[in-house]
């Protein structure tokens, strides 16, 4: 992914408004070296000052609705991580986004409300992801679950891991922004 700048990350924000996208703390680290910009494939975060918001900047073609010639670009989400339920020991779950098996409390649901007026009304679509929202470097390899799990045989390179993740989340995205 190229290196974002903090104005295109607020203005690419879907299901908020503006100024709810002018409040929102961007990632520590963004101006700086420490976002590692070539080992992702999207931009995830959670809120430092509102653990419970997570953020998710997606680049992509043009989604539905979108008459910007050549496509958004970008598509920004808030997302809404509801309050933590303890996980139960020696369960595990998989990110819906990247297929990474973590133990439970590695994968959370993360609500967003939907693009436009049906997301005004509380319209929400959910979808589990990695908590820490770093499927790129889990894909990678760069970052590995916490706990120790069977880990399933991947078949697919990388690339095609990737892509398939991507497609994932673009169908997320794609639910999101179509209302």
């Amino acid at each position: 992914m190229r290196p974002l700048e903090e104005k295109e990350i607020r203005s690419s924000f879907v299901n908020c408004s503006k100024g709810e996208a002018g409040r929102i703390r961007m990632p520590p680290g963004l101006s700086g070296q420490a976002v590692p910009w070539d080992d992702l494939d999207f931009l995830g975060w959670t809120d430092p000052g509102a653990p419970q918001r997570a953020l998710l900047v997606v680049p992509g073609d043009a989604m539905p609705g979108d008459d910007t010639p050549g496509g958004r670009g970008l598509t920004g989400l808030v997302l809404r991580r509801p309050n933590a339920v303890k996980a139960a020991a020696g369960r595990s779950s998989m990110c819906r986004i990247c297929l990474t098996d973590h133990a439970s409390s590695g994968v959370a649901l993360f609500v967003a409300p939907l693009a436009g007026p049906a997301g005004r009304r509380g319209n929400t679509v959910g979808e589990y992801l990695c908590a820490d929202l770093a499927c790129s470097l889990y894909l990678r390899g760069k970052r590995q679950p916490r706990m120790r799990l069977v880990r399933r045989e991947e078949t697919l390179s990388l690339p095609e891991r990737i892509e398939r993740a991507m497609r994932n989340l673009t169908a997320f995205t794609t639910r999101v922004v179509a209302g």
